[in-house]
């Protein structure tokens, strides 16, 4: 299949650049995924969806302030990272840029507002497309120093300051590691949360952590030659035994965000049931792919000719997917990571 099928052309204003004051006011676009039927709500309606037949899973990961900017030692040239991965304690796979500057012994220093290093990188080792290890030594806590200098890894096309760095964070968010925030997720506010629960609707959360692949394009071009990127996983033993039991009592198991799907269908698929795991997952969902852990999927739109829309063609069908968003580009809905919302059901 060709990555061409899954392009569309989407005028440069809808992309969203900010955030809207209210997570819970997007628009929602809700696709039957049976029959193609649309209708157009606000993400707040979300919850006249769901019913106590259902659970809905969230993914918990934390964004860290990972996008930094240092200077080389000796020549103090400026450089930028993105920390994608601690590979072990104090060694990090990172993207930079220029990465022609950075060679094996580079050292880079990172500065506070005062003007004082609290942080040094030495290249240790150099990898393709521009990311290298490197081992960093500092003083105190590593998180802390990050919130101190770093800012929010916003994707490429976001080109408006966020003055809010909390806004590119869910407000469940728990686990730090993330390169990039599940987006699906910055919808829910902790009242609609809490009127969820008042619902008795069952509501789960995994971890997943959001890696380089995020940022990357399909450069393939038929699906079959794309290298999927690989991502960290967890699923407490507690949580797979309520998933297991949700299933089996037939309930509807409603994702939020492609991440949480690529936790669920990593799990199942690989072991035909939920269970207690820290694994990392490569799955790359396509079409005519048949979901074995989801019912359902709450998302936003999706870059074209990316793996993620290709993930939500799978669930709900090419041809009606495109259509919705022919149709959500037609109704000038926002699109990407701060954009409006989809809910597949």
């Amino acid at each position: 299949m060709r990555i061409d099928e899954f392009d569309y052309n989407l005028p440069l204003e809808l992309i969203a650049q900010t955030p809207l004051a209210n997570r819970e006011s997007s628009r929602l676009l809700v696709l039957n995924k049976n029959t193609g039927e649309i209708e157009h709500k606000i993400f707040s309606d979300i919850i006249d969806y769901l019913d106590e037949s259902d659970c809905l899973v969230l993914n918990n990961t934390k964004v860290i302030p990972s996008r930094i900017y240092g200077e080389k030692a000796d020549t103090l040239a400026k450089i930028e990272f993105l920390l994608l991965k601690e590979i072990e304690k104090d060694t990090w796979r990172a993207l930079v840029k220029p990465a022609k500057r950075v060679k094996e012994n580079t050292i880079i220093n990172f500065t506070n507002e005062d003007g004082e290093v609290v942080l040094e990188a030495k290249c240790t080792k150099v990898l393709d497309e521009g990311e290298r290890v490197f081992e960093m030594k500092y003083q105190g806590i590593f998180l802390e120093i990050l919130n101190q200098i770093g800012t929010m890894p916003l994707p490429p096309y976001i080109h408006e300051k966020l003055n809010d760095q909390s806004r590119y964070q869910t407000v469940y968010a728990k686990h730090s590691g993330s390169a990039a925030a599940p987006t699906a997720g910055l919808h829910f506010t902790p009242e609609l949360l809490a009127k969820i629960k008042a619902k008795k609707i069952q509501i789960e959360y995994v971890t997943l952590h959001v890696g380089l692949g995020t940022f990357r394009p399909v450069t393939a071009e038929t699906i079959e030659e794309h290298h999927m990127h690989s991502e960290y996983y967890e699923i407490d033993d507690d949580v797979a035994n309520r998933l297991n039991l949700a299933k089996k009592e037939g309930k509807r198991i409603i994702s939020v965000g492609t991440t949480s799907t690529r936790t669920l269908e990593s799990v199942y698929a690989k072991y035909g049931e939920f269970r207690g795991v820290k694994e990392s997952t490569n799955i790359f969902i396509y079409p005519p792919y048949e979901f074995k852990a989801i019912d359902a999927l709450i998302t936003n739109f999706h870059l074209p000719k990316s793996t993620l829309i290709m993930l939500v063609s799978a669930l709900a069908g090419k041809e009606n997917v495109m259509n919705a968003y022919e149709c959500a580009i037609k109704e000038k809905y926002r699109f990407f990571s701060f954009g409006d919302a989809m809910f597949i059901k």
